[in-house]
C-alpha cells in the first residue's frame, strides 16, 4: 500500500475515532455506549471488504493516536504481511460480477454465483463464497435496498460552542468584475450552539479553493470545531479537506444525500441572509462592495437576540470561550496542496510548470512537494515522512557556471565575459 492509500485510510481512521479524542473526555458510561454504536453500524471501509469494526480494534486505534500527541500517521495501516496474495475476488471476477449485477439486478445472490459459474466468467483460481460476494456487492451499492419506513429525526444543539460547525453555500447576486457581471457564491459556516457565524463572504466561485481559503479564515478568527458538518458537494469530499481536518483533529461529517434537514441550523441563516440582506441591495456593485455591507450587516446579526436560543449569538458564543481549541500557529502549512514527483538525474523536478531543484540524496525518488496553490514561493520536499528542506527555483544561468570537486563540492565560477563599457553583462 503505497503513501496515499495510508493517508486515506489512516483519515478514515480517524472519523471513526474522532468523538473519543477530538474534544472533552467523555464520561465512562458515554464512552461504552458510543463503542457499542459503532462497532454496530456498518461502514465502508477503504480498500477493504469488510463492513464491521470491533471493539479492539477501535480501542487500538485509540491508544495508538493518544501514545503519539495527536499524530496522524500513528493511524497509518502496517504493511500486510500477505502483501501479494490473492484475494478471494480477483479483478477480472469482480469486474465481471459487476457486469453480471447490471444485467440482472434483480438477482439473488446464489442466482448470480450460478450464472458467473456457468458462463466461466469466474478465475479458476477463485472460488466464490456467498458471504464474499455479498459483502463485495453491498460495498459497491448493488444490492437492493431494504424499504425504508419512517426516519426518526429529532432537534437537537451542540452543548458547547465549536463543537459543531455546518457549513453550505448560496448562489448570490451577480457582481461587476471588469466591466462584466459575475454571479457570487456565499461560503458561509454557522456554529451549530451559539449560531454565531464564524465567517462568511461572497466569492466568484463555489470550487475546493473558495472554499478552503474560507474555512482557513474562519479557524483563524474562531478557533477549532471538533466537527464540521457539511453536503455531499465535490469540494467537501476533496481528500485534501479530510486530510486537513484529521490532521487539526476535526471530524468532517457528510449530511445524507438529499436530506437537507441535518443542516437546518445554516440552511435558516441562508434563508435570513435571503429574506433580510439581500432587498437591502441596489444598483451596480463590486465584490468587495458586497462583502463591506454583507459584513456590515453580519455585524448586526450577531448582536441581535436569537429567536432559538434567546440571547444574541455574540453573547452566547463569548460565554464559553475558555472551552474552545485556538488555530495552532503554523495553521497555513495544514492547507498545502501536496503532489508527488519523481526526481529527475538532474536533480530537478517540475511543478505548474516551473523547474525546481532537490538534493542530491533524492535523486530517482518519487518524493511529496508540499505547496500553496496561491504561489510557488514555498516547495518543501518530503520522503517518508521526512522533510529535505525548501526547494529553490532552477537558475540556468547559475547552473552553467557551477564546478564540481572531486568530493563533490560545488563552486560558482565567476563570469570571464567582460562586462561592455557602462552597461550589464547580459
Amino acid at each position: 500500500m503505497d503513501e496515499e492509500h495510508k493517508k486515506q485510510v489512516a483519515v478514515f481512521r480517524f472519523g471513526v475515532i474522532a468523538d473519543f479524542v477530538a474534544g472533552s473526555r467523555l464520561p465512562r458510561g458515554d464512552r461504552r455506549r458510543l463503542l457499542a454504536e459503532k462497532c454496530a453500524r456498518k461502514w465502508t471501509i477503504p480498500f477493504s471488504d469488510r463492513t464491521r469494526i470491533g471493539r479492539t480494534t477501535i480501542r487500538d486505534w485509540i491508544a495508538r493516536y493518544e501514545t503519539s500527541a495527536g499524530q496522524l500517521e500513528a493511524l497509518y495501516p502496517k504493511d500486510r504481511a500477505d502483501s501479494g496474495r490473492s484475494r478471494s475476488i480477483d479483478e477480472d471476477t469482480a469486474a465481471n460480477l459487476v457486469l453480471l449485477r447490471q444485467q440482472m439486478p434483480k438477482a439473488t445472490v446464489a442466482t448470480l454465483i450460478q450464472t458467473m459459474e456457468k458462463r466461466g466468467l469466474v478465475n479458476p483460481a477463485s472460488q466464490l463464497a456467498h458471504t464474499s460476494v455479498w459483502r463485495f456487492l453491498t460495498q459497491h451499492g448493488l444490492m437492493s435496498a431494504a424499504p425504508a419506513g419512517a426516519v426518526d429525526r429529532r432537534k437537537f444543539e451542540a452543548e458547547l460552542p465549536n463543537d459543531i460547525w455546518q457549513s453550505d453555500v448560496m448562489h448570490g447576486p451577480k457582481v461587476l468584475v471588469d466591466d462584466r457581471h459575475r454571479k457570487t457564491y456565499l461560503i458561509a459556516f454557522v456554529d451549530d450552539h451559539s449560531r454565531l457565524i464564524p465567517f462568511a463572504a461572497f466569492y466568484l466561485s463555489e470550487n475546493l479553493d473558495a472554499f478552503l481559503g474560507a474555512f482557513e479564515l474562519a479557524l483563524l478568527k474562531r478557533g477549532l470545531p471538533r466537527k464540521l458538518y457539511v453536503d455531499n458537494g465535490s469540494a467537501y469530499r476533496s481528500r485534501l479537506l479530510e486530510h486537513i481536518c484529521a490532521k487539526l483533529a476535526i471530524a468532517l461529517i457528510h449530511a445524507k444525500a438529499y436530506q437537507p434537514q441535518g443542516k437546518g441550523k445554516i440552511e435558516r441563516f441562508i434563508r435570513t441572509v435571503r429574506m433580510q440582506f439581500l432587498p437591502t441591495l441596489t444598483g451596480d456593485f463590486s465584490l468587495h462592495d458586497l462583502n463591506a455591507a454583507f459584513n456590515r450587516w453580519l455585524d448586526a446579526y450577531h448582536q441581535r437576540r436569537h429567536s432559538a436560543t434567546g440571547c444574541s449569538p455574540w453573547q452566547r458564543f463569548a460565554d464559553h470561550m475558555h472551552c474552545l481549541r485556538t488555530a495552532p500557529d503554523n495553521l497555513k502549512e495544514h492547507f498545502r496542496v501536496v503532489a508527488r514527483r519523481t526526481v529527475a538525474k538532474d536533480r530537478t523536478v517540475t511543478l505548474e510548470g516551473r523547474l525546481f531543484e532537490a538534493p542530491v540524496s533524492l535523486v530517482g525518488k518519487r518524493i511529496e512537494l508540499l505547496y500553496h496553490k496561491d504561489g510557488l514561493r514555498r516547495v518543501e520536499a518530503r520522503l517518508n515522512n521526512q522533510s529535505y528542506g525548501l526547494l529553490r527555483p532552477v537558475d540556468l544561468a547559475v547552473n552553467c557556471r557551477v564546478k564540481r570537486d572531486r568530493n563533490r563540492n560545488t563552486q560558482i565560477q565567476p563570469t570571464d565575459r567582460p562586462a561592455p563599457e557602462g552597461g550589464k553583462i547580459w
